[in-house]
């Protein structure tokens, strides 16, 4: 049994990363680590307000950091200096190089680093890795991925908008996710470009980011992500020499190519796969699909879009 706690009682941690914890059979939730307990009773577990008091306990095993990006990186490396397996949410981190700060820890330690990016256990998305291998749409050439919709800042995600805490805005936020995608699919990216404004919302990140990737091959991804859209995108679509993929919206079932169309829904519980995944890593049973030295590249990206714009 793997015993693991939760720093930060958010939104996602509530959702998704808890159930995930409990219905997975391998898998116990020992406790909470949160500034404010009465987050955390409803849960009947352990409860601490600082990760120095929760990493003392020889029972906690596994660390979910599910706090805001700056805390991403320190968190991680003081789980993994304390001996635990970290699960960390995306982005990876606030830099490169706190990213790579991550993966020489977690190597030193020898203790298992995963990263949210759950979209690598969609079962289309590992289904159109195949299928591109197998030239179903001949030589893939172009792939675009696009995620709009409306933010202007406040609420409970407020924080989104600070970048001393998020780091940039929808670059960090959600085409960190499509980054990724795209670099399962495609292997390691070479060169990045990229355009960040503020055409609508002026708070201190971007609300609007587009990020061109070349990959071996002459693959080209494009991410275009913006949070001043009052109509809702959700695209992918994958142009080869032969044909092309559709998985739009990348979040639906729908695989459609050349001669076909499959329907593979995501697992009802989004991070449910990927905590399976990181357990059975953890085992021994399977390789990490989301891990640090995967996730690390993702950072590599985004740092070089942001630096693209001043160059």
């Amino acid at each position: 049994m793997l015993n693991w706690i939760i720093i930060g009682i958010g939104d996602i941690a509530t959702r998704r990363v808890i159930p995930a914890i409990q219905a997975e059979s391998r898998s116990c939730l020992h406790g909470v680590v949160t500034r404010d307990p009465a987050k955390a009773a409803p849960y009947a577990t352990r409860v601490w307000q600082t990760l120095d008091e929760a990493l003392t306990d020889p029972e906690v095993q596994a660390v979910y950091v599910g706090t805001p990006v700056f805390l991403h990186a320190p968190q991680s490396i003081q789980s993994l200096r304390a001996g635990k397996h970290v699960l960390c949410e995306k982005p990876m981190a606030m830099s490169e190089a706190e990213a790579r700060s991550m993966l020489n820890v977690a190597e030193q330690s020898e203790k298992t680093l995963g990263v949210a990016y759950y979209r690598r256990c969609y079962p289309k998305v590992q289904r159109a890795k195949k299928l591109l291998a197998a030239g179903a749409i001949g030589q893939p050439v172009v792939a675009e991925l696009t995620s709009h919709s409306w933010f202007d800042g406040t609420g409970s995600r407020s924080w989104l908008v600070d970048p001393a805490k998020a780091g940039g805005g929808p670059l960090f936020d959600i085409a960190s996710h499509r980054i990724d995608v795209l670099n399962f699919l495609f292997g390691q990216p070479l060169r990045v470009t990229a355009q960040l404004s503020n055409a609508v919302h002026h708070y201190a990140v971007e609300d609007n980011a587009t990020v061109m990737i070349e990959y071996a091959g002459g693959v080209r991804g494009i991410v275009d992500v913006r949070w001043h859209s009052k109509v809702s995108r959700d695209e992918c679509r994958i142009r080869g020499t032969d044909g092309e993929m559709e998985l739009s919206p990348l979040n639906g079932p729908d695989l459609i190519y050349p001669g076909a169309r499959e329907s593979l829904p995501p697992h009802a519980n989004l991070h449910y796969p990927m905590l399976q995944n990181f357990v059975d890593a953890v085992e021994g049973k399977a390789p990490l699909l989301a891990s640090g030295a995967s996730s690390y590249w993702t950072d590599w990206v985004t740092e070089r879009a942001r630096n693209s714009i001043r160059s």
